[in-house]
């Protein structure tokens, strides 16, 4: 079947180009209307009782998206204006301010302390605005930006929903910044370690067409996340371009054999397609297990690099095959030699030493370990935003003028007697780090009667049997103090309603360390068991798994330990995607090397001569793959300003390096070490199988006889 189908693709290569171009259509109108999400904390999963908060926030209470507008040194006259227009903006709910109160000509002091100290600080005001949808979607985003026009410049906008519009605005305007910078670097490397100039041209259409139809299906997926939109075709580009060039090797060495190119192409497909669906599995497998986090953000990633990668498989066996034929020629005339050296030199060196090297190997494993083990990590999602961003000055702001890093939500019962209820408040403001807590009992009191609360600010509080208590902390998301006061508020609020629910963006993100604790170890151990499987299954080998995976394991250890020992803190998500992707995409590295070991020693050759062909045949491959993916992601580290991006393209760039040094300088030695152990716990590890058919004929003159 798959003979018949190369053969037509060789023969109506033209037509297979049309229809290629044509199905890139579709599949750009579908990149295009791909819902992005900014909001990672939007990705806990909704079991969690911060996120079943956030649901009671969005519905009935339009509370999901609350900013808050600090004004310097500006009249109470252009607040109250300033205020009326706000709430005319679409999209916006409503606007508080003091004015929602009381008239501007009335004395603030009319006002209990702690409602005053909420509104208005020694030189500026604010004004609370409530959104009708959550932070991340169009409509609020779009809203944020009429209330900016709407502001002169003594007016700072503060809260998540106007972080996460920033971090749209500064993806979105890097974004081609990112492809063309990954572009064309690895055409620069294609260029420097294949032998013709048109080559580079020839992988990047094939691929391109295969990111593109990647992009254009998570249309299907409802939505992605901002990373997954910002990093996945440059990943795609750099894992699977081993893929292209696997091609095209297989395509000249089946070129002598045959008189028509195109039936060498026929050859080429139908061996390259066995090798390429094996090895390609285990890449998939380490974006899947992504998919196994609690984070659903992992599940975004995974599954769309997986799918990637899928693509990159068809398209290779049916797109590609009609690129090269039809620049088959300027391939041939236009060549040139490859700048990558000869590594035999450096084999021979370190197969003579190999005992030496396999100890290396043993005695990196523990301090690597250990410096992984201690590298900081990051929750704070709004860190990895430039300093001089809008929405980064107004939380300083807000920092600075009303003592307000993050606002707590806590959602209670209306049924809550008064008097329970104003002992619970109590007892909230001596928490250490709360500044104040609002509560609609707030309102009420000798200075201010119930009859006179407005409306608007009564909805705001209390709606369908339930109660908002906003209380505001000094504290920033994510550090232990915040943590440890979230901790005792949550416990007081559940004496009090065991039904109680506790949310907002300092809740959410301690929620998003414990979750992000597990899921680091639930994926490293998927990745691993299923990687060990697949390689185990491929070599029908019990220990020649443990030696691969473990190889690369060590270059991970490396790569994460190096942020420790430069003092580094990365972005949480970094090491998790870190583990599965640089596991799933350069073990191929290992496999590579492993396989041509053992073809040369089924082939009879001794083990020192066998490990030395295998090396000196696997290195260029591995340092065009490697440095493939090093250039398309290290150039996105470089032009970034997004720390999260930076932190992951920088890691991935450093792991594929890392991983070639030690599949070149290390695995050679181990190979040979191991290789009396891989004979004595593999099947067939030094003698090829017999053919099937041979088997089946031998079985049959048993039964004869």
């Amino acid at each position: 079947m798959l003979e018949k189908l190369a053969h037509l693709l060789t023969r109506k290569y033209g037509i297979i180009l049309a229809i290629a171009a044509a199905l890139m259509i579709p599949s750009a109108i579908g990149a295009l209307n791909t819902r992005v999400n900014y909001d990672i904390l939007s990705y806990l999963p909704s079991d969690l009782d911060s996120s079943k908060g956030q649901q009671v926030l969005e519905e009935p209470f339009h509370m999901a998206a609350v900013n808050m507008l600090v004004v310097e040194n500006m009249p109470d006259r252009y607040v109250s204006e300033l205020r009326d227009k706000i709430e005319e903006v679409p999209g916006v709910n409503k606007a508080i301010a003091l004015s929602n109160l009381l008239d501007v000509s009335i004395p603030k002091e009319i006002l209990p302390k702690d409602i005053r100290d909420i509104f208005f600080s020694d030189t500026c005001s604010m004004i609370m605005v409530q959104y009708d949808k959550p932070g991340s979607s169009g409509e609020t985003m779009a809203a944020i930006d009429t209330i900016r026009a709407l502001s002169n410049e003594q007016c700072f906008l503060a809260g998540v929903s106007v972080f996460l519009k920033d971090t749209k605005d500064l993806v979105i305007s890097e974004m081609p910044l990112y492809m063309l910078v990954a572009v064309l670097l690895s055409v620069a490397a294609l260029l420097l370690t294949s032998e013709a100039y048109i080559l580079p041209l020839v992988f990047i259409l094939g691929i391109g067409v295969a990111i593109v139809y990647n992009m254009g299906t998570n249309v299907f997926l409802g939505e992605v996340s901002y990373i997954t939109n910002a990093i996945a075709a440059i990943l795609q580009l750099g894992v699977t371009t081993d893929y292209s060039i696997f091609l095209l090797n297989r395509y000249i060495e089946e070129k002598p054999k045959f008189a028509d190119r195109r039936d060498a192409m026929s050859s080429a497909i139908v061996s390259a397609f066995v090798s390429l669906s094996s090895s390609s599995m285990t890449t998939v497998a380490g974006f899947l297990a992504l998919c196994f986090m609690k984070l659903r953000l992992g599940g975004d990633l995974g599954l769309v690099m997986a799918k990637g990668v899928i693509f990159g498989i068809i398209t290779v066996v049916l797109v590609l095959p009609s690129i090269i034929l039809l620049f088959d020629g300027p391939i041939q005339r236009w060549r040139h030699r490859s700048i990558v050296p000869s590594f035999e030199r450096v084999n021979q060196f370190v197969i003579k030493r190999s005992k030496r090297f396999a100890a290396l190997f043993l005695l990196l494993f523990l301090p690597a370990y250990y410096c992984q083990s201690q590298t900081e990590v990051y929750y704070n999602v709004d860190q990895s935003l430039p300093a001089d961003l809008a929405s980064t000055v107004a939380n300083e702001k807000l920092k600075n003028e009303f003592n307000m890093a993050t606002t707590h939500f806590l959602i209670i019962d209306d049924n809550l007697p008064a008097a329970k209820l104003k002992d619970l408040c109590l007892k909230m403001e001596k928490v250490d780090g709360v500044e104040t807590v609002l509560a609609y009992n707030k309102f009420v009191g000798p200075a201010m009667p119930d009859e006179f609360i407005p409306e608007d600010v009564k909805e705001v509080c209390k709606k369908d049997g339930k109660q908002i208590i906003m209380i505001n902390s000094c504290y920033k998301a994510a550090r232990a103090e915040e943590n440890a006061q979230i901790d005792e508020l949550n416990a007081l609020a559940k004496s009090y309603d065991p039904e109680a629910l506790l949310t907002g963006e300092g809740v959410m993100t301690k929620d998003l360390i414990e979750t992000c604790d597990v899921d680091i170890q639930v994926t490293n151990i998927i990745s691993v068991l299923a990687i060990l499987l697949i390689v185990g299954i491929s070599f029908k080998s019990l220990t020649v798994p443990i030696v691969l995976v473990a190889s690369i394991e060590l270059s991970i250890f490396i790569n994460v330990g190096f942020s420790y020992l430069t003092g580094t803190v990365i972005p949480f998500i970094s090491p998790i995607v870190i583990n599965c992707i640089q596991l799933g995409a350069t073990v191929d590295y290992a496999i590579l090397m492993t396989t041509r070991f053992r073809e040369e020693l089924r082939a009879g050759k001794e083990k020192k001569e066998a490990i030395r062909i295998a090396a000196n045949t696997s290195d260029e491959a591995i340092i065009t793959s490697a440095l493939v993916m090093f250039c398309a992601t290290f150039g996105v580290s470089i032009v970034s300003k997004m720390e999260i991006i930076q932190s992951i393209c920088l890691m991935l760039a450093r792991g594929s390096i890392v991983s070639a040094l030690v599949s070149i300088f290390i695995l050679p030695s181990v190979l040979y070490v191991c290789e009396g152990m891989f004979a004595r716990t593999s099947h067939a590890w030094r003698t090829p199988p017999a053919p099937r058919g041979h088997r089946r004929k031998k079985n049959q003159s048993v039964q004869t006889a």
